[in-house]
């Protein structure tokens, strides 16, 4: 796990070698174990190349930028190929000769024999840079789900990239220039979505894409991979069952090669429970195991935690964040490089840090919801689209009704997610989806929105990006599109950025076996109807780790990895919300009209709405201005 930046130009000028290493110093937090630098001479186009280290394989002999024996390529690579050695094995009989023990030379000898088509060969999490003096070309690609980051601004005739935004930013030819049309999308589904960014001129490449920029200036974007959900699997239950179970334990044992120190997060869900005992299945040693919770009981997991670190007898560590802890919040967003409103970042960050003291890599639960089912509010949508075949005039009815009759903010979590529910019925199932999903949608962008933002609100609904996903699934079945949305989306557009960014600002390499491309394969062939069901989801994973993990992790309600910032927006960040967010400062970037805001800080502080996450989602934003924009608060 590492980062790396680069410069590109097509038109013979040199690279600087001095602004390759700000730009690497930048994410010097991403691999603090080593750097290394290269910079071509050629008369055409020429390549700078900058690299981070973080120890984990082969520690003495994965020096980078690195290159084979023909010295005809040389790569930046960051992530784990976990087959490597497989495909070492093949590249020898071919051949190749090795000059390490590392994955990063086997992507090199792949690319020599299959060019762009390497990536296809790969098993794992990876984003890399490949300059081809031969060719006198740049190759970019990135892994299949989104696991690891990946930046770019075409600027004259160069190609800058990097890791993270703020090494494109530190080599001084891009603009920090706010896109404006951007902020709707941030405020609609708490991150901003691939390929665009914050930033005018800085885009992020899509998961499963490869980029190449020739002599000429020519780039080219391809697509790789995609994820297949026909035909359905034909087999018997029991059968089902027992291979959901031999995938995610092969998927958990290829990510246990490390020369590292290693553990896992353990939030007490069932994702995280199945992959900490099948590494205690497969390990010889205790497995050391993370948790974090809460004061508050409702956010907290942490007596499942316990649970399942008893009954696998792992090396167990907790820890607890408190509404002090919010002082991380400038240093998050100089980590996250854009506007970023997932509030468990903030538990995230912590967790990684406090992991960090023990181990160098940490496997986790990620993609368990997204592959089987796991949300809540796909039980939410199984339910509508039934229900959706009523009349619409009859379901917009009985929506107002509910509107009218029942109070808006009721104590109860539950009772307020149904309520939330019962007012969008009169929506088209992908549409209800969304507005489940979203933090604020287009009504509630047009009511705050002032200035130019109104006009780009009014240009362009933001639910227009959610529905696009929906064609990315080969399947007519509505759960299966929904899935497919969050896979293309949601996943690497949050989620993984989340995990990406938190364990790396920490110097952690964090791995997630639910993630193995060949198991998403696996999983998206499985028929809904075996997924979610009227009274759970993820019920053929259930059925798979009944007797594997206790009945109490199994059948317990879902919680998420929520954070009670509605209960801290009321007390002790009630202060600190409004010095934020109703600001002077904030006041004058023209964003929003100012009424509407403080309305909504008093509905909150009152108890007469919630609206945490929207608070969130603006408290996070000024935060990012007055980090990046305005310099006025420093990230240590």
């Amino acid at each position: 796990m590492c980062g790396f930046a680069g410069i590109y130009r097509w038109d013979g000028s040199k690279v600087s070698e001095s602004q390759i290493k700000r730009m690497s110093d930048t994410i010097a937090h991403r691999g603090p174990d080593d750097e290394g630098f290269y910079v071509s001479s050629e008369p055409q186009a020429n390549a700078g190349l900058g690299f981070r280290r973080l120890s984990i394989i082969d520690l003495s002999g994965g020096h980078q930028p690195m290159t084979t024996d023909e010295g005809r390529c040389r790569i930046v690579f960051n992530g784990e190929i976990y087959n490597f050695l497989e495909l070492r094995k093949d590249l020898e009989k071919r051949g190749r000769k090795f000059q390490t023990n590392s994955d990063t030379e086997v992507i090199l000898h792949l690319y020599e024999i299959y060019g762009p088509d390497c990536v296809k060969h790969l098993r794992g999490m990876f984003a890399f840079a490949i300059w081809d003096g031969k060719n006198k070309s740049i190759f970019l690609a990135r892994d299949r789900i989104g696991k690891k980051p990946l930046f770019y601004s075409l600027k004259g005739k160069s190609l800058i990239f990097g890791s993270e935004m703020k090494a494109v930013l530190a080599s001084g030819e891009v603009e920090k220039k706010v896109r404006l049309e951007s902020i709707p999308l941030y405020l609609a589904y708490q991150f901003i979505p691939e390929p665009a960014t914050i930033f005018e001129g800085i885009f992020r490449l899509p998961p499963a894409h490869t980029l190449t920029c020739d002599a000429k200036g020519d780039v080219c974007i391809n697509q790789y991979w995609t994820i297949p959900r026909t035909p359905k699997h034909d087999m018997a239950l029991p059968d089902l069952e027992k291979e959901t179970l031999s995938q995610l334990r092969e998927a958990t044992q290829i990510r246990l090669v490390s020369d590292v120190p290693l553990g896992a997060f353990l939030s007490g869900g069932m994702d995280s429970s199945a992959v900490v005992g099948l590494m205690a299945e497969a390990m010889k040693e205790p497995v050391k195991t993370f948790s974090i919770g809460f004061e508050e009981d409702d956010f907290s997991e942490l007596k499942y935690a316990r649970m399942v670190a008893e009954k696998f007898k792992t090396d167990h560590h907790e820890f607890i964040v408190k509404p002090d802890t919010i002082d991380i919040l400038p240093k998050l967003a100089w980590h996250y490089d854009q506007p970023f409103a997932d509030p468990s970042a903030l538990p995230s960050y912590y967790v990684a840090k406090e992991t960090r003291k023990h181990v160098t890599v940490a496997l986790n639960g990620d993609g368990g919801d997204e592959n089987f089912g796991g949300y809540l509010r796909y039980q939410a949508d199984r339910m509508f689209y039934g229900f959706a075949r009523a009349p619409k005039i009859l379901r917009q009815s009985l929506s107002s009704i509910i509107k009218n009759s029942l109070p808006a903010f009721p104590a109860n979590r539950i009772l307020r997610r149904i309520i939330r529910a019962g007012t969008l019925i009169g929506s088209d199932p992908l549409e209800f989806n969304f507005k489940l999903f979203c933090y604020f949608d287009q009504d509630s962008l047009l009511d705050i929105a002032d200035g130019p933002l109104l006009e780009h609100v009014k240009g362009k609904n933001v639910y227009n990006y959610f529905s696009a996903l929906y064609a990315d699934s080969d399947s007519k079945d509505f759960l299966d599109q929904v899935l497919a949305c969050d896979a293309h989306g949601y996943l690497p557009g949050c989620l993984l950025v989340k995990v990406d960014i938190a364990s790396m600002a920490n110097s952690l390499e964090a791995r997630s076996p639910f993630l193995d491309h060949k198991l998403i394969e696996f999983a998206a062939k499985i028929p809904s109807e075996h997924k979610v069901k009227m009274n759970g989801g993820k019920w053929i994973l259930k059925q798979a780790l009944r007797g594997f993990l206790p009945d109490e992790v199994l059948d317990r309600r879902k919680m998420g990895f929520g954070v009670p910032i509605a209960k801290w927006f009321k007390g002790a960040l009630s202060g600190y919300l409004k010095e934020t967010i109703l600001s002077p400062k904030a006041r004058g970037r023209g964003y929003f009209k100012m009424d509407r805001i403080e309305k909504m800080v008093r509905e909150h502080q009152s108890g007469e709405r919630d609206h945490s996450y929207k608070l969130w989602a603006l408290l996070m934003f000024e935060v990012w201005h007055q980090v990046y924009m305005d310099g006025d608060i420093k990230n240590k």
